[in-house]
């Protein structure tokens, strides 16, 4: 073979390690999740990209692939040539969502009372105890991250994959307006003796128990839904125009 037939070999290109942009745009997308599930931008608020790589200390790839991952969850919109809106729901649609969630805790708290593991009712047990600690200090962000400890420690102790998948998910979406909830006065103290009756049932095994007390524990309607609409009324009308642009640190530990 001729020299000049010697097919040419590519210079090695300097990547970044495998990885290393999925691990930002994951945090990215967990930090701008959190942020919607605190009220920071509320339902219907638009998102711009510019001011929200400058808030988070990140380029426009990563920022645009955790768009589109909260975009595949439900939680953000992405609009042709209008950019992403933080997705808002009806209240019809709402009320929906949430009396399906009723129906997967429930499920979820059936399966756990005949399936869970002494380790995870210490788990569970823990995690009640931090929900606990976070009441009595009247603390309801707190309370709402203790919160999910909890139910998720119910979800791992059904031991059905796919179930929890779809509780997950549904949680996830919903996580704006669970929030909400716990804003409505004496809501978090109610939660905490809800727990309190949950917990009872699935230490004790008695599945119909858990499954009816997690139902009704999720489960809106009545005074709770007007309860909801009107907090979330009150967000929406204290919500800025746009995301601020500043104070927010960059993503270090992903860069």
């Amino acid at each position: 073979m001729s020299r000049k037939n010697v097919p040419k070999i590519p210079k090695a290109r300097h990547a970044s390690p495998p990885g290393i942009g999925a691990t930002r745009a994951q945090a990215l997308r967990e930090a701008i999740e959190d942020k919607i599930a605190m009220g920071v931008f509320p339902p219907g608020m638009h998102l711009d990209e510019s001011q929200l790589a400058q808030r988070f200390g990140v380029s426009r790839t990563p920022l645009r692939e955790a768009l589109i991952q909260l975009a595949s969850m439900g939680i953000v919109l992405l609009r042709p040539r209008r950019g992403a809106v933080v997705a808002d729901v009806t209240p019809q649609r709402l009320l929906e969502m949430f009396e399906l969630m009723s129906e997967l805790e429930a499920m979820c708290g059936r399966l756990a009372a005949r399936r869970m593991s002494d380790a995870e009712q210490e788990e569970l047990v823990k995690a009640h105890r931090a929900c606990e600690a976070a009441c009595l200090a009247a603390d309801p962000d707190d309370y709402f991250h203790k919160n999910e400890r909890f139910h998720r420690a119910i979800y791992a102790a059904a031991h059905n994959g796919f179930l929890v998948e779809q509780a997950h998910a549904l949680h996830r979406r919903l996580r704006p307006y669970r929030r909400l909830q716990l804003r409505v006065r004496n809501r978090m103290a109610a939660s905490f003796a809800e727990h309190v009756q949950v917990v009872d049932a699935l230490l004790q095994g008695d599945a119909d128990a858990a499954a009816d007390r997690l139902r009704q524990h999720i489960l809106v309607q009545g005074e709770r839904f007007g309860d909801l609409l009107a907090s979330l009324a009150r967000l929406r009308a204290d919500a800025p125009a746009q995301p601020s642009a500043g104070g927010e640190p960059a993503l270090a530990a992903v860069s």
